[in-house]
């Protein structure tokens, strides 16, 4: 085995010499595998660092199975310290959170092309599929490139040498949906300096940090460890014992909160990064790009799967892998109840939330966790055609100041039995930034508007009314790239939308002006496409 995972690269980090165990703590024997033979000999002879029993479980049963990478030991660029013990500690995280783990380090082009092959051959329709990368990355004409230790030293020009030498970052992406995972979540703590850059030579075109990935398909969770054109700290300073990175050590504590989603866990990590890297007077604001359908809990799912193991009428963990479809910290007493959902969207009077049941209601009603009795909803003038009686009303309104907490839900079914209380977090900053993120994707055309009055004008209204949603704004006059930052008031919580004087609502034009482009990054640290609005056809794309 020693002399496999030296010609593979792998460790035995997890294993550490001893034969691997199934969930029951015997040894794998023939019986306790449903794994094909040719992929054990696989896994074997690659020396994964995995904790094989994850993938002991039933045949297309849904489950969760991690790849972490981490490369240190370059040959030909400049080496890492810390990338090693990052995929380490991700591995230990994830392990916690109910995956089975593969864990490969200082991989060759070979092997790294090896290891995504038996990554694959891991990954089932339904399964929750997790990658994490730390190591150098590459960014070449807006696609990320991760370096294998053997990636060749390149010079200005040799672009192409880098590409056929490294892994494109939208393939790992493509082979996960090609292997229809339900949910993939890909993790990138590889924004470091540019690797190729020597005394006395022009480096390969491209710069600090990796490029937005902004076009990922439905069910991809991605996260970056810096935003783009930043690099990404090891460490604080000379003094910082920290064997992780500053992403790494920060991220993987966040992974194990319970009761946070994905989204939740991106967003504290990029608070928490942000603030340690200003300490150091450095600019580090992680970001992420979020495709899901549904709000995903790791840990949550993870502490239900134990419970349920812990009771021998529930089936096993392996088969309560799959991320829940909804924010749901505690589980119903009965689990084959649909619980709601909810929406939230802010105006001048405060908020409205919408409550949605997969199953028919004769009756909905609420209250604010811990405080007083649960008030009834009401009704809408509309038969529901599944009750023949009238509808609930679906919605309830909260005041402009209302603080984050969890809303507590329960309805009647249509048998009139009680169904719940169903807990869902309210969270203001986060559900005001969703909803009018939402509104600037779909009236895009809308961010600039022009007007002849005593002049050509543009105006910013639209941007300015929504800006709670945005951090900055890049527009260009006559150019198709935005070079000119456009200053956005202060967010007001109270009053997100609120316009009052002083506000740079619009600015004159040079009469000759015909076009303008506008860029925007999401508070999410996502980059919207650039948007070309024309003056006098007032044409936009």
């Amino acid at each position: 085995m020693d002399r496999l995972n030296r010609r593979y690269g792998w460790t035995d980090y997890h294993i550490n010499g001893k034969v691997p165990h199934g969930a029951n703590g015997e040894p794998f024997r023939n019986g306790n595998i449903t794994m094909t033979r040719r992929l054990f000999r696989m896994l074997a002879a690659l020396g994964l660092a995995a904790g094989l029993s994850g993938f002991a479980s039933a045949a297309h049963a849904e489950k969760r199975v991690a790849l972490v990478i981490g490369n240190n030991d370059y040959k030909n660029v400049p080496k890492l310290l810390k990338a090693v013990n990052d995929a380490r500690t991700m591995g230990d995280t994830l392990k916690q959170l109910g995956f089975a783990v593969m864990v490969a380090e200082n991989q060759n082009r070979q092997q790294f092309s090896e290891t995504l092959l038996a990554f694959d051959r891991a990954i089932e329709p339904g399964d929750t599929a997790f990658f994490f990368y730390a190591g150098h990355g590459f960014e070449i004409a807006g696609q990320n490139y991760l370096l294998p230790t053997d990636v060749p030293a390149a010079i200005e020009g040799q672009e192409e040498l880098v590409r056929d030498a490294s892994i494109l970052a939208d393939r790992v992406v493509e082979r996960l949906q090609n292997k229809k995972a339900r949910t993939s979540i890909l993790v990138f703590d590889a924004c470091r300096n540019n690797p190729f850059e020597r005394s006395g030579t022009r480096a390969v075109a491209g710069g600090g940090g990796l490029a937005p990935m902004t076009q990922l398909p439905e069910g991809v969770f991605s996260v970056f460890s810096a935003g783009p054109r930043q690099t990404a700290l090891d460490r604080l300073s000379n003094d910082d014992a920290n064997p992780n990175s500053v992403f790494t050590r920060t991220f993987a504590k966040e992974l194990l909160q319970p009761g946070e989603n994905l989204v939740q866990v991106a967003q504290r990590t990029r608070r928490l990064v942000s603030e340690m890297a200003d300490t150091v007077k450095h600019k580090q604001v992680p970001v992420y790009f979020d495709q899901m359908v549904d709000d995903v809990f790791l840990s949550g799912a993870a502490k239900d799967a134990a419970a349920a193991a812990a009771r021998p009428v529930d089936p096993p963990p392996q088969k309560l892998a799959a991320l829940p479809p909804v924010s749901v910290p505690r589980v119903p007493k009965e689990e084959t109840t649909n619980a709601p959902i909810a929406s939230f969207s802010r105006h001048n009077g405060g908020w409205s939330v919408t409550f949605s049941f997969a199953d028919p209601t004769i009756g909905v009603s609420w209250r604010m966790a811990g405080s007083g009795d649960f008030r009834e909803t009401g009704f809408i003038d509309t038969l529901d055609p599944r009750t023949r009686k009238r509808m609930p009303n679906p919605s309830i309104e909260l005041p402009p100041d209302a603080q984050a907490g969890t809303i507590e839900v329960r309805y009647v079914d249509a048998s009139g039995d009680m169904q719940g209380p169903f807990p869902i977090k309210f969270d203001p900053e986060a559900a005001l930034v969703r909803d009018q993120r939402k509104i600037l994707d779909m009236t895009a055309t809308s961010w600039l508007s022009f007007r002849q009055f005593n002049g050509l004008l543009v105006y910013y209204t639209h941007l300015v009314s929504y800006r709670c949603a945005i951090r900055e704004v890049r527009i260009g006059i006559d150019t198709a790239v935005p070079d000119k930052v456009l200053k956005m008031p202060p967010c007001d919580l109270r009053d997100p939308s609120a316009i009052t004087a002083g506000m740079l609502l619009y600015e004159k034009l040079p009469p000759a002006t015909q076009f303008m482009s506008v860029e925007l990054t999401y508070r999410d640290g996502s980059v919207s496409e650039v948007k070309t609005f024309r003056t006098a056809s007032r044409s936009n794309n």
